[in-house]
């Protein structure tokens, strides 16, 4: 089975400069979950719950960061993940484009 979570959006402090630093911006995220359903399953609200709290949290600098530590929590809180997928975007931070950040765990 494969969980689907498309342009989820929230604010979070993330990135370098210093106005990304002061002021939360918009984030997008996508992620696909493989995992093996048998009985057991893995709590999509749950997943995007823990997503919000560790982006909020964290106040990642880079968005390579906060796709490593999305993955180290997303991997032990639900060990029946075999594949994961995340792409982060910043959807304001340039004026002509949208520019993200994707890795395969």
């Amino acid at each position: 089975m494969t969980i689907h979570i498309e342009d989820l959006r929230f604010y979070s402090i993330i990135g370098i400069l210093d106005f990304e630093r002061e002021t939360a911006q918009e984030v997008v995220l996508n992620l696909s979950i493989v995992y093996n359903y048998n009985d057991k399953y893995i709590d999509y609200a749950d997943v995007i719950d823990m997503i919000k709290k560790d982006m909020l949290k964290n106040k990642y600098l880079l968005i390579e960061e906060a796709l490593d530590g999305l993955s180290t929590i997303l991997l032990k809180k639900f060990p029946l993940i075999e594949k994961l997928n995340i792409k982060l975007t910043k959807p304001s931070i340039m004026p002509d484009c949208k520019v993200s950040v994707s890795a395969k765990f």
